[in-house]
């Protein structure tokens, strides 16, 4: 079971337009600090009188600069739906490995475009070769991930949360 303080958090700009996702630990320090206020809260306390933040928007609005998300393995799992491209089941993400789609040892990058989420069995049998050569079938075509696919991220990891439909499908 997950602590109360690591469950997700919708983080809202002044506009109400959403900016990114943050554990309940990090919004409950932003909320003190006086940066943030609570939109919709759980059923649950943190603290005498404050509640465990389900969305909050920031008090101020904050101009975005044009965001390139950063190539992380926790990205490339999001994106992959912590899914593999090779054989579609659905792991935990200890259980999946990022493959590099053209082996580094074949002058592959480890590139938004190059990396995917594989089954430590699909990345085995894969090996040294390209999908072709394996007889293997990627799901998804892996891309760059822009400010509307990490939209899309905001959504899919909301999936659950009820309380953010409202500030997430416009």
């Amino acid at each position: 079971m997950t602590s109360a303080m690591t469950m997700p958090v919708l983080v809202l700009n002044a506009s109400y337009e959403p900016v990114n996702i943050t554990r309940a630990r990090r919004a409950v320090v932003m909320l003190v600090k006086g940066v943030a206020v609570v939109e919709e809260a759980h059923d649950r306390y943190v603290h005498v009188g404050l509640q465990l933040p389900c969305v909050i928007r920031l008090r101020q609005y904050r101009r975005l600069p044009m965001r390139i998300q950063t190539l992380s393995r926790k990205n490339i799992l999001i994106r992959d739906g912590y899914m593999c491209q090779y054989c579609g089941v659905k792991l935990l993400s200890g259980q999946l490995e990022l493959e590099h789609v053209v082996p580094r040892a074949r002058g592959g990058l480890s590139t938004w475009e190059n990396l995917v989420a594989a089954c430590r069995d699909c990345n085995a049998r894969k090996a040294d070769r390209t999908p072709a050569e394996a007889g293997m079938k990627l799901f998804r075509q892996p891309r760059r991930v822009t400010i509307l696919t990490s939209r899309a991220f905001m959504r899919q990891t909301g999936i659950g949360e009820e309380k953010w439909r409202k500030y997430l499908y416009y």
